[in-house]
């Protein structure tokens, strides 16, 4: 028991074996790890005692072989007749008889010798004495030596090796007063294992490997993977894996051979509660594979903390969901968004003709044509066609934060109808388990899993469910209509997806379940050591990851949105911001120019008739405030004389150029016409100058607010 993989720990009792006995103790006691109590060796009364000890011992001895024979219970000795010898020095000062006891001859009972009348104070006298022998620190507590600090040391070659001390205070450490938990010195272990413990005892299995049972199917060879004729290819998998790291990570070693579930044929002889049940039979002492942890099964077996994600999901065929229809151009703007922005539209427009009304008079006229006006001149900068020119500059701020939100809102909307019109949309084709249920549609599942259960529980009809064994059927059932969804596990949903992400997505969970985990047998000791295991293995990440990338895949990256056309959609909580600054800018706008209208014309409240009430005076202030500015009917009647004078020029050279025309084509105009044309106001040609059109400049053609003002004969006041 001294070879390789042994570990041997000794208190201080056989630890000091090496330095009575010297080579002939070391050389059978490589590696052994030893505990002693620690004695310092800078105290100069113990290396004086030390030298004339070793002296006098060589010299009575002389044929002995001992390395060191002052061991840690001699100096104890050494210092505990000190004490005795310090406490009779102080106790005998006084005169004490023996009591002696009536003894016969020859007599060998202790309790007959006689005893000192002064024992119980020497006792006494001994337990609370303090003082620094050649072991360290003499103290007695409840009559027993008090020690510390403990040395640790490991058999090497010939002698011993301190590797490390150990203290209540500090624990495990490379030197005395260190700091907790800092490491100590490599061990040589037994069988010349240097740097390499021992994975400890191993688990007692009677001389026999534990029998551990392995499923046996065609499809979803991702979780195991076996050759059922040929039982010495060692089998592989993503559930066979997990269950070699975890073992190799338990504190024992355990040997195990892998075992087949089959039939005569080659075949799974059975379904996976029957394989669970072998377990119970003792046929096995443990299964492993993609066996889910159920409470039905708990009651042959004990299950370990499951190693996978749980949940029981649907997998849908997806399909592109862009609607081409009439109202398509609707779909980029939430609801709440179409309505606050016809909200804003309508209130800038108001704004905007409260503050142009009285100085503008493309914003004069009948009721009616200023409701136009407000409405076609708000409206009209969504495509930034709206005409005329601002009066008051309060209003042209106003207009220029309202068309930077225009602008925004624009974009944003072409960009997102753009989106919605050409990028594809992946939906899946049910997105809860309650559609599904109501549909009728047929449902597939895999073949032994315990689904069938959960499906038929959930009121499916038995001719509803369609059984499959391999993702290859899975692919062709949904693929062809046969089912309208596949109802299984998510570790199962992960590897078929593996393969198949662009057509097919995940939905769910439609269940709650519990992973999958290892069978053992009921009340068996390894559960909590291997569940200890599978809990440290799946806290590390990166040992997970890099398994789920080699057998399944990542479903996120293959899961779609329920509803994908609101992706696209532009809602107001993206836009809130900017109308909280056009509608702050406005109502401040128009506070401004109702404070202004009202500084510049109290007089008008002030002269009124003091019997007017409050609201007559308002009502007169709103009908001054609806009268023009003196400057807004000059305004319009210069306006009125400059397109007098444009139409008049306009017609003079429309004359002049049909006249021009004439004379080219029929060659018949004389000197007279000349003279016309001259007096017309068109400039003279000179002779071989050719005939051209005489152009200037035409004033814009009349504003929406002037044309109804016209078409109705009315004018600005």
């Amino acid at each position: 028991m001294m070879n390789k993989g042994y570990v041997w720990i000794t208190t201080y009792g056989l630890t000091d074996i090496v330095d009575l006995y010297g080579s002939s103790a070391t050389s059978v006691m490589q590696g052994v790890l030893g505990i002693k109590p620690y004695v310092s060796e800078d105290n100069h009364r113990l290396q004086d005692f030390k030298a004339r000890f070793v002296k006098k011992f060589k010299l009575e001895n002389p044929s002995a072989q001992v390395s060191e024979p002052l061991t840690v219970f001699s100096l104890w000795a050494y210092d505990t007749v000190w004490s005795l010898a310090m406490a009779a020095e102080s106790v005998f000062s006084a005169n004490y008889t023996f009591l002696m006891n009536n003894v016969r001859k020859n007599s060998t009972d202790l309790e007959s010798i006689g005893k000192s009348q002064i024992g119980p104070e020497l006792v006494e006298w001994i337990s609370n004495i303090t003082f620094d022998g050649i072991s360290g620190k003499f103290h007695l507590i409840d009559g027993q030596l008090e020690t510390n600090n403990f040395e640790i040391v490991n058999v090497v070659g010939n002698g011993r090796h301190r590797i490390g001390f150990w203290t209540p205070a500090n624990g495990f450490s490379m030197e005395l007063n260190a700091k907790k938990n800092v490491k100590v010195e490599a061990i040589n272990w037994p069988g010349d294992s240097a740097h390499v413990p021992p994975r400890g005892w191993e688990w007692p299995t009677n001389g026999r490997n534990l029998s551990v049972g392995i499923p046996v199917k065609p499809g979803f060879r991702e979780f195991v993977n076996v050759t059922a004729n040929d039982s010495s290819i060692r089998p592989t998998g993503y559930c066979i894996e997990v269950f070699d790291k975890v073992m190799a990570a338990l504190p024992y070693k355990v040997n195990y051979t892998y075992e087949y579930f089959v039939n005569e044929t080659g075949e799974m002889s059975g379904s996976y509660d029957d394989l669970i049940y072998q377990v119970y039979l003792k046929r096995y002492d443990a299964v492993v594979g993609d066996i889910t942890v159920i409470a039905n099964r708990s009651q042959y077996v004990d299950f370990t903390m499951p190693y996978t994600e749980s949940g029981v999901f649907m997998v849908v065929p997806v399909r592109d969901r862009r609607r081409k229809n009439a109202w398509t151009f609707a779909e980029p703007l939430s609801t709440s968004l179409w309505i606050a922005t016809g909200v804003f539209f309508i209130f800038t427009g108001i704004v905007v003709w409260i503050l142009e009304h009285r100085v503008n008079l493309e914003f004069r006229g009948p009721p009616s044509n200023q409701i136009g006006t407000i409405f076609y001149f708000t409206f009209s900068t969504l495509v930034f066609a709206h005409r005329g020119s601002m009066m008051n500059n309060i209003s042209r701020i106003v207009l220029i934060i309202w068309l930077f939100v225009v602008l925004i809102l624009q974009q944003s909307y072409t960009a997102s109808l753009s989106s919605i019109l050409t990028v594809e949309q992946r939906q899946p084709t049910l997105t809860d388990f309650s559609e599904l249920l109501r549909s009728k549609s047929k449902v597939g599942y895999l073949v032994g899993s315990f689904v069938l259960r959960l499906l038929k529980g959930s009121n499916f009809d038995e001719s509803r469910l369609i059984p499959y064994k391999t993702p290859d059927e899975y692919e062709e059932g949904l693929s062809s209509g046969t089912v309208a969804a596949i109802v299984d596990e998510i570790p199962y949903v992960k590897a078929f997806l593996h393969n198949h992400c662009g057509k097919y997505t995940m939905v769910g969970p439609i269940y709650k379940t519990n992973g999958f985990g290892f069978a053992f047998p009921i009340g068996s000791p390894m559960v909590a050591d291997v569940s200890r295991a599978i809990l440290n293995m799946t806290e590390k990440k990166e040992k997970m990851e890099d398994l789920d990338q080699r057998y399944l895949y990542d479903v996120e990256a293959c899961s779609v949105e329920e509803d994908g056309s609101s992706s696209s959609m532009i809602t107001f909580k993206s836009f809130w911001g900017l109308f909280l600054i056009t509608g702050v800018t406005s109502m401040l706008a128009f506070l401004i120019h109702i404070s202004m209208f009202f500084y510049q014309n109290w007089h008008i409240v002030r002269d009124a008739d003091p019997k007017l009430s409050f609201g007559q005076r308002l009502l007169l202030m709103i009908k001054y405030h609806d009268r023009p500015e003196l400057q807004c009917a000059d305004t319009f009647k210069d306006k009125k004389e400059e397109e007098m004078v444009a139409l008049e020029m306009q017609s003079s050279v429309s004359a002049s150029y049909n006249g021009h025309d004439d004379h080219v084509v029929g060659n018949v105009d004389d000197d007279d016409d000349d003279d016309d044309d001259d007096d017309a106001g068109t400039p003279s040609e000179g002779e071989g100058t050719p005939g051209r059109e005489i152009g200037g400049p035409f004033p814009d053609p009349p504003s929406f607010a002037d044309m109804l003002c016209h078409s109705k004969g009315h004018d600005s006041t």
